[in-house]
């Protein structure tokens, strides 16, 4: 039993008079910074209007949380960092986003701390090389990624007026090879009723004739999350530059029983075996997590599906959901529809309640509309992650081209708002990472990154069976360690693992002491973005804990604690178990990129992406080491590391 949705030609929510829709038009405004040579009098009243803004922000500590205001001028927001001049800031506040109807984007506690006397130096170290970022300004989720005439094309969510969110519009870029990026002038921009308060999340689909579909959610007049058509204004041209809305959009509105702000973020159609297409798109009903099913013909009207795909009590609003195939035998990856016993399916949603990525593996009924998961008690939003630490609003594309699948995500701030504006720019992109299922375990999926960044590979050194003893740490001389690529494997000594008695103790990264926290069998690793004095230093490390029956688990972190002196960072501790079969060596890839760390275990299996910002581990004082702060064993670690040249990305 199927229910016909609201279409476009029954939305109960009032448009915007006509003389409004053309407002925005085409060209987003630019925030331009105030020229060097401004009058004294000017400068003092702009650090006295900031100086008002951040005490009634942030002075009373008793009062009620407070929206996060209005954006300081950037250079007026330098000169307080690097004076050391910024009021105390120990108030909460409403995180920017929330109130519109979104995952917060902006982190609004600095612990009663002063935020840090960053210099200019400092934050330009930030900025990366070869990791995709907009020339400047705001970035989050990627939106509609695919392959299009010999082009690869990232869209994402974008500010084209400062470096917090706000204004959302959709970036664009393309690529040959998914490391070198030219930007693009925007794709989409707030200028209809349907999508004044934001062009958000969508996902693009292509026909088998080869015609491209986008659908988006926007934010109307209202706040009401709708979503909507979008198609190329000339789909002969590679570069997408121009896209025209549907005229009769919005193509969907929240159906009955959902709330006007839990309706978002549709996914590219895969297609039904009643030849329809078919969608998803995240949503909650109370605190069940869900995702809702919609079948069309034309992408202009949709029936609703009884039911959907597949809901989780306890995990909250399902935001950036995704469903896609992969090949149980093959190497491979597949196109969305793709179905069959060959065939197991990955659902994944990004978890607004605690901003995670969840995915788990299942079986999906074509007929029934509805996903099944191998293994409930790692469901989506209570099990799996495709990355542990820094990593949210992922989206995976088809590329049809190499017949591979391939992951991007969002990779947030740690620092204070108050530095990304200084600094002027906010997020970046990952390395896109391929995906397939680890047909060796059968139990998850690997993220790898995409072969094209070794092409950004220079010279190389290798260290052969070091040995690294119980509590030492051995430096590894490589030169600059800024831009590394870096592969290790680290052996343990069998006898010893067998001669260690087991024990009840439990361990888990994100509660443990960190790498100064020593074990029998743990931690050990590497030190990345370290200076000369151990001061700042980024333990990425293996940690090996033994049970009274004697089995082993293996855990894979990274610990941020002492990453950065600055107080107003963030330092967590990421990590997970990663699954080591019989007979493997634990391996470790890390890519090194300034203020941006990825690193993979055992191939894939766990990933962690972290943001670093050091004070001192900066430029020629970042070091590079290995560690084992283990009490019982000595490691023999074998590596090849990588300096890596910087990605050419142009503007447009």
């Amino acid at each position: 039993m199927q229910k016909m949705a609201e279409t476009n030609n029954r939305v109960p929510y009032t448009q915007l008079p006509a003389e409004d829709n053309n407002t925005s038009g085409n060209s987003p405004a630019i925030c331009r910074l105030r020229p060097k040579r401004v009058s004294f009098i000017v400068l003092t009243g702009l650090v006295a209007a900031l100086l008002l803004f951040v005490a009634v922000k942030y002075g009373n500590n008793e009062a009620e949380d407070v929206n996060p205001g209005p954006v300081p001028p950037q250079e007026t927001v330098c000169n307080m960092l690097g004076s050391n001049s910024m009021p105390l800031t120990s108030m909460r506040t409403v995180a920017r986003g929330v109130a519109e109807g979104v995952s917060a984007k902006s982190r609004g506690r600095f612990l009663g701390l002063r935020p840090f006397p960053w210099t200019k130096q400092m934050l330009a170290w930030q900025r990366t090389s070869f990791h995709f970022q907009p020339k400047k300004n705001w970035m989050n989720d990627p939106n509609g990624p695919l392959f299009y005439k010999g082009w690869y094309h990232l869209f994402y969510q974008y500010n084209p007026e400062a470096a917090v969110w706000g204004n959302i519009v959709w970036g664009h870029a393309v690529s040959r090879d998914l490391i070198h990026w030219q930007h693009l002038p925007v794709a989409m921009v707030a200028d209809q009723w349907y999508d004044i308060n934001g062009v958000w999340t969508g996902s693009a689909t292509i026909l088998p004739d080869g015609k491209l579909v986008m659908l988006y959610t926007g934010s109307t007049n209202e706040s009401v999350q709708v979503q909507n058509l979008a198609y190329p204004a000339d789909p002969s041209d590679p570069l997408l530059r121009k896209w025209v809305k549907y005229e009769g959009n919005p193509v969907l509105v929240p159906p009955p029983g959902i709330a006007a702000k839990d309706f978002r973020d549709p996914t590219t159609a895969w297609t039904t075996p009643q030849g329809k297409w078919r969608i998803t798109i995240g949503s909650k009903v109370n605190k069940t997590g869900i995702s809702l099913v919609y079948d069309t013909i034309d992408f202009k009207k949709f029936e609703l599906l009884d039911g959907v795909l597949h809901g989780v009590p306890g995990t909250g609003m399902w935001e950036c959901v995704d469903f896609y195939p992969v090949s149980k035998f093959f190497e491979n990856g597949l196109d969305t529809s793709d179905n069959g016993p060959a065939v197991k399916h990955v659902l994944k949603s990004s978890l607004d309640d605690d901003r995670n990525d969840y995915y788990a593996l299942g079986t999906y009924d074509a007929v029934a509309g509805k996903w099944i998961p191998d293994n409930p008690t790692i469901d989506v939003g209570i099990g799996l992650r495709y990355d542990y630490g820094n990593f949210y609003a992922s989206k995976t594309f088809y590329d049809q081209e190499k017949k591979r699948r391939v992951l991007w995500a969002w990779i947030t701030e740690s620092d204070s708002e108050a530095a990304d504006i200084c600094k002027g720019w906010a997020s970046l992109q990952p390395i896109p990472r391929t995906i397939k299922y680890d047909k060796k375990t059968g139990s998850n999926i690997i993220t790898w990154p995409v072969a094209e960044v070794e092409n950004l590979r220079l010279n190389s050194k290798e260290f052969d069976k070091v040995e690294v003893k119980p509590g030492s740490i051995v430096p590894l001389e490589v030169g600059t360690t800024t831009q590394l690529d870096i592969m290790a494997e680290f052996e343990v000594d069998p006898k010893v693992l067998e001669r260690l008695e087991g024990s009840n103790a439990t361990y888990e990264c994100r509660s443990s002491g960190g790498s100064a926290e020593r074990g029998a069998l743990g931690p050990f690793g590497l030190l990345v973005l370290t200076d000369k004095g151990l001061s700042e230093q980024t333990p990425i490390y293996f940690y090996i804990t033994k049970d009274v029956a004697g089995n082993f688990t293996t855990f894979f972190c990274n610990d941020l604690t002492r990453s950065s002196e600055a107080t107003d960072v963030r330092k967590l501790i990421y990590g997970s178990t990663v699954p080591v079969l019989q007979g493997e060596k634990l391996s470790l890839r890390t890519l090194v990129d300034h203020s941006i760390v990825e690193s993979f275990a055992q191939n894939g299996r766990t990933a962690i992406t972290s943001r670093v910002y050091p004070t001192k581990a900066i430029y020629e004082d970042a070091k590079l080491y290995l560690f084992n702060n283990a009490t019982d064993v000595t490691i023999t670690a074998s590596l090849k590391i990588w300096q890596m040249n910087s990605a050419n990305i142009q503007s447009s």
